[in-house]
């Protein structure tokens, strides 16, 4: 059974909208356009019971008898001519009848057709109407909503990966797979409790063993966290060591341009400064420090601070030295992921990574330390707001085999049953609250 399939059944018509959607009626026949401006061709869409009424208002010829998924040719009421593409109920994006109308691009083409439609009888969609109305409708859960987002944001290829992974249901289908044996248990507890003389006792063995199975699944879902983060957010790395060591004219090279002021002159930067590049799918913060050195200097004493918070941050630590002078030995250095020894068209170290900023040599061996795409695991790595209602979820299935262990009556584990369903539901989006809702859309687009 696919993803959509599987959602499908568990419909949310009827829980209370976002705010974002100011209380208005999502029943309304609503239009906007799902193109960027700007195109050759633009796309707007109609979704609403009036949308092929809106539709033959706006376009002709409009049949009487309409072909769903079948394209029209025809001209629009204010002169362009375009395409249209009528959906029924239940079979287009939103899960409600819709029209997709497909005219030339131009600022005055799409806003005299809006301007029409809005004549009609149709209303101006909200930011992410359109995919808040196909999660209430059934035909996304809530992590296929949130995929959706992440593709239009999209920069780098990890991040589209990622997005497509969890927009056909990768994510979803993890959470099902730990939600189908708390089912089952929670079905053995209340079996025994309601039909004690027909079932007997809950096998507590058994009970507890499925728990622990779905303890496992989401503790390999809370693990894909970090890996996540790196994708969505991009992965930290920290340029970090003593003044003049070339951590600037390494910064440069990495970026492949002049970012940062290079001088002979110690001490020339003061701030960090931060640059994103994508390496190898993965979108990469580099961040230049000030040189570490003690100082009586007021401004330059803050720089230094501002590098050693750089280093907490980071994902990765790169410790930049000179390699002219003396290796100053690993225990006098603060802690980094990788040591690297620059200016080695001057001097070769013998620890390390020898690099030379000034003529690109081992600047693309020290790239191969930054984590490859989506990195190993077979999972769909979780966002942050899925770290909390999965790790309660987690928590109250300790509880049940902790109960199932102790020998006392099994039916008050099916509160904490209950209770990892309902956490679980807060990731997929039914038992999701409105201000949970409230969060997943606030960042959506008009058109999505």
């Amino acid at each position: 059974m696919r993803s959509g399939e599987m959602h499908a059944a568990r419909s949310h018509k009827g829980r209370a909208g976002p705010r974002h959607n100011g209380g208005v009626d999502l029943t309304d026949t609503i239009v906007a356009p799902i193109t960027a401006p700007g195109g050759a061709v633009a796309a707007v869409r109609l979704s609403g019971p009036r949308s092929w009424s809106v539709a033959s208002q706006v376009f002709a010829p409009w049949p009487e008898t309409v072909v769903a998924r079948s394209a029209l040719f025809g001209r629009f009421r204010h002169g362009d001519d375009g395409l249209a593409l009528p959906f029924a109920e239940g079979a287009s994006y939103t899960g409600e009848q819709s029209v997709e109308l497909s005219t030339h691009g131009s600022p005055a083409s799409v806003r005299a057709l809006l301007e029409a439609c809005l004549q009609a009888g149709a209303r101006t969609a909200e930011p992410g109407e359109f995919t808040y109305r196909a999660f209430m409708n059934g035909r996304i859960d809530l992590t296929q909503a949130e995929a959706v987002r992440d593709t239009v944001a999209a920069l780098t290829e990890a991040q589209l990966k990622l997005a497509n992974r969890q927009r056909e249901g990768g994510l979803l289908e993890q959470v099902e797979a730990a939600r189908s044996p708390i089912v089952r248990v929670l079905a053995m507890v209340e079996a025994s409790t309601d039909f004690s003389e027909e079932v007997g006792e809950v096998d507590r063995g058994l009970a507890a063993a499925l728990c622990g199975d779905a303890e496992e699944q989401i503790r390999a879902m809370l693990e894909t966290q970090k890996r996540g983060r790196h994708v969505r957010e991009g992965f930290t790395i920290a340029l970090v060591g003593p003044p003049n060591a070339g951590k600037s004219s390494l910064f440069n090279a990495v970026l492949r341009r002049s970012r940062a002021i290079v001088s002979p002159h110690a001490g020339t930067t003061r701030d960090t400064l931060e640059e994103l590049v994508e390496i190898d799918g993965l979108l990469c913060r580099f961040v230049d420090t000030a040189g570490l050195r003690e100082t009586a200097d007021e401004v330059e004493t803050e720089g230094v601070r501002r590098s050693i918070q750089a280093m907490e941050e980071a994902d990765q630590v790169w410790y930049v030295w000179d390699a002219t002078l003396p290796w100053p030995g690993e225990e006098q250095l603060p802690r980094a992921d990788l040591y690297v020894a620059n200016k080695c068209d001057l001097a070769r170290s013998d620890f390390g990574e020898n690099v030379s900023a000034l003529t690109g040599e081992g600047v693309d061996a020290l790239l191969t330390h930054v984590p490859k795409g989506l990195g190993a695991g077979g999972l769909a790595p979780i966002a942050a707001r899925h770290a909390a209602p999965l790790q309660q979820a987690r928590e109250a299935l300790a509880r049940a085999q902790e109960t199932f262990a102790s020998g006392l009556p099994t039916d008050p584990a099916s509160v904490d049953l209950r209770a990892a369903l309902r956490h679980l539901g807060e990731v997929t989006g039914e038992t999701a609250t409105p201000d949970i809702l409230e969060r997943v859309f606030a960042d959506f687009c008009i058109g999505k």
